[in-house]
Protein backbone atom coordinates (compact mmCIF):
# COMPACT_ATOMS: atom_id res chain seq x y z
CA UNK A 1 0.00 0.00 0.00
CA UNK A 2 1.53 3.10 -0.83
CA UNK A 3 -0.53 6.24 1.36
CA UNK A 4 -0.30 9.95 -0.17
CA UNK A 5 -0.57 12.70 2.67
CA UNK A 6 -0.19 16.55 0.14
CA UNK A 7 -1.11 19.80 1.69
CA UNK A 8 0.26 23.54 2.60
CA UNK A 9 3.60 24.14 4.15
CA UNK A 10 2.44 23.55 8.18
CA UNK A 11 -0.65 22.15 7.50
CA UNK A 12 0.92 18.93 9.42
CA UNK A 13 1.43 16.52 7.00
CA UNK A 14 4.96 14.93 8.61
CA UNK A 15 2.95 14.89 11.59
CA UNK A 16 0.21 13.33 10.34
CA UNK A 17 2.76 10.46 8.79
CA UNK A 18 4.21 10.07 11.70
CA UNK A 19 1.06 9.20 13.64
CA UNK A 20 -0.15 6.56 11.05
CA UNK A 21 2.87 4.79 11.05
CA UNK A 22 2.82 4.06 14.88
CA UNK A 23 -0.73 3.62 14.72
CA UNK A 24 0.16 0.69 11.82
CA UNK A 25 3.47 -0.40 12.53
CA UNK A 26 2.29 -2.53 15.03
CA UNK A 27 1.04 -5.04 12.65
CA UNK A 28 3.18 -3.85 8.87
CA UNK A 29 6.39 -2.88 7.95
CA UNK A 30 6.02 1.24 7.57
CA UNK A 31 8.27 3.72 5.20
CA UNK A 32 7.81 7.30 5.48
CA UNK A 33 9.58 9.18 2.26
CA UNK A 34 9.12 12.85 2.84
CA UNK A 35 9.63 15.08 -0.53
CA UNK A 36 12.27 17.30 1.73
CA UNK A 37 14.66 14.94 1.19
CA UNK A 38 14.69 14.73 -2.20
CA UNK A 39 14.85 18.25 -3.06
CA UNK A 40 17.35 19.82 -6.30
CA UNK A 41 20.66 21.63 -5.41
CA UNK A 42 19.69 25.15 -4.61
CA UNK A 43 21.52 26.60 -7.47
CA UNK A 44 18.97 24.46 -9.51
CA UNK A 45 16.02 25.96 -8.01
CA UNK A 46 14.42 29.23 -9.23
CA UNK A 47 14.53 32.10 -7.55
CA UNK A 48 11.49 34.80 -6.76
CA UNK A 49 12.51 38.25 -5.77
CA UNK A 50 16.47 36.48 -4.47
CA UNK A 51 14.96 34.06 -2.74
CA UNK A 52 15.05 30.64 -3.23
CA UNK A 53 11.68 29.06 -4.62
CA UNK A 54 11.31 26.05 -2.63
CA UNK A 55 7.80 26.73 -3.62
CA UNK A 56 8.19 25.59 -6.94
CA UNK A 57 7.42 22.07 -8.41
CA UNK A 58 10.72 22.30 -10.04
CA UNK A 59 13.02 22.08 -6.45
CA UNK A 60 11.85 18.78 -5.74
CA UNK A 61 13.78 15.48 -7.75
CA UNK A 62 10.23 14.15 -8.94
CA UNK A 63 11.90 11.37 -10.76
CA UNK A 64 14.30 10.19 -7.75
CA UNK A 65 11.20 10.48 -5.34
CA UNK A 66 9.47 8.50 -7.54
CA UNK A 67 11.87 5.54 -7.97
CA UNK A 68 11.98 5.42 -4.43
CA UNK A 69 8.59 5.31 -3.29
CA UNK A 70 8.46 2.46 -5.93
CA UNK A 71 11.56 0.62 -4.15
CA UNK A 72 10.28 0.94 -0.70
CA UNK A 73 7.33 -0.05 -2.01
CA UNK A 74 8.43 -3.33 -2.65
CA UNK A 75 10.27 -3.94 0.80
CA UNK A 76 7.73 -2.52 2.93
CA UNK A 77 4.42 -3.29 3.24
CA UNK A 78 3.24 0.66 3.50
CA UNK A 79 4.96 3.32 1.87
CA UNK A 80 3.77 6.63 3.38
CA UNK A 81 4.95 9.71 0.50
CA UNK A 82 4.63 13.08 1.95
CA UNK A 83 5.17 16.68 0.89
CA UNK A 84 3.97 19.90 -0.63
CA UNK A 85 4.12 18.14 -3.97
CA UNK A 86 2.06 14.73 -3.53
CA UNK A 87 0.11 14.97 -5.91
CA UNK A 88 1.96 16.78 -8.54
CA UNK A 89 3.02 13.72 -10.40
CA UNK A 90 0.41 11.93 -12.29
CA UNK A 91 2.56 8.98 -12.18
CA UNK A 92 3.01 8.90 -8.41
CA UNK A 93 -0.90 10.03 -7.87
CA UNK A 94 -2.16 7.17 -9.43
CA UNK A 95 -0.10 4.74 -7.34
CA UNK A 96 -1.46 5.85 -4.23
CA UNK A 97 -3.99 3.16 -2.51
CA UNK A 98 -4.89 6.06 -0.25
CA UNK A 99 -4.86 9.70 -0.84
CA UNK A 100 -4.82 12.53 1.99
CA UNK A 101 -5.02 15.57 1.46
CA UNK A 102 -4.33 18.16 4.72
CA UNK A 103 -6.29 21.83 4.16
CA UNK A 104 -6.04 24.70 6.36
CA UNK A 105 -7.78 28.25 5.79
CA UNK A 106 -5.22 30.73 4.62
CA UNK A 107 -5.46 33.03 8.26
CA UNK A 108 -4.58 29.53 9.78
CA UNK A 109 -1.35 29.29 7.38
CA UNK A 110 -0.41 32.75 8.15
CA UNK A 111 -0.10 31.93 11.90
CA UNK A 112 1.41 28.93 11.36
CA UNK A 113 3.81 30.09 8.94
CA UNK A 114 4.58 33.13 11.09
CA UNK A 115 5.13 31.23 13.65
CA UNK A 116 7.47 28.91 12.22
CA UNK A 117 11.15 29.82 12.49
CA UNK A 118 13.26 26.56 11.22
CA UNK A 119 14.67 28.59 8.61
CA UNK A 120 14.91 32.17 10.10
CA UNK A 121 11.61 34.40 9.78
CA UNK A 122 10.30 34.27 6.54
CA UNK A 123 9.15 37.47 4.43
CA UNK A 124 5.07 38.34 4.57
CA UNK A 125 5.71 38.36 1.28
CA UNK A 126 7.22 34.94 0.70
CA UNK A 127 4.13 33.64 2.34
CA UNK A 128 1.72 34.76 0.38
CA UNK A 129 3.83 33.78 -2.08
CA UNK A 130 3.61 30.20 -0.64
CA UNK A 131 0.02 30.63 -0.64
CA UNK A 132 -0.54 31.41 -3.97
CA UNK A 133 2.20 28.08 -5.01
CA UNK A 134 -0.62 25.88 -3.15
CA UNK A 135 -3.16 26.88 -4.49
CA UNK A 136 -1.56 26.94 -8.34
CA UNK A 137 0.56 23.24 -7.75
CA UNK A 138 -1.38 21.86 -4.65
CA UNK A 139 -3.78 19.73 -7.01
CA UNK A 140 -6.25 18.64 -4.45
CA UNK A 141 -9.48 19.37 -6.31
CA UNK A 142 -8.51 17.30 -9.37
CA UNK A 143 -7.76 13.87 -7.69
CA UNK A 144 -10.42 11.49 -7.19
CA UNK A 145 -10.34 9.33 -4.38
CA UNK A 146 -8.82 12.10 -2.18
CA UNK A 147 -9.85 11.83 1.36
CA UNK A 148 -9.28 15.92 2.60
CA UNK A 149 -8.90 16.75 6.26
CA UNK A 150 -9.46 19.51 7.77
CA UNK A 151 -6.29 20.54 9.40
CA UNK A 152 -6.55 23.16 11.83
CA UNK A 153 -7.32 21.26 14.92
CA UNK A 154 -6.37 17.79 16.07
CA UNK A 155 -6.15 15.30 13.83
CA UNK A 156 -9.20 12.51 14.13
CA UNK A 157 -6.80 9.29 13.84
CA UNK A 158 -9.58 6.78 14.55
CA UNK A 159 -11.32 8.14 11.29
CA UNK A 160 -8.15 8.42 9.15
CA UNK A 161 -7.20 4.85 10.03
CA UNK A 162 -10.61 3.85 9.22
CA UNK A 163 -9.93 5.18 5.60
CA UNK A 164 -6.61 3.94 5.02
CA UNK A 165 -7.67 0.40 6.36
CA UNK A 166 -10.96 0.08 4.20
CA UNK A 167 -11.07 -1.36 0.93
Amino acid sequence: MIIGIGGISNAGKSFLANLIKINLEKKYKVKILCQDDFIKPESKIPTINGLTDWEHPSSINHEMYLQAVFREAKNNDIVISEGLFAYYSNTLTESYSKKLFLYIDKETFKQRKQHDLRWGKVPDWYIEHIWSSYLRYGKANDIIGIKKIDASNDFNLEEISDYIESK
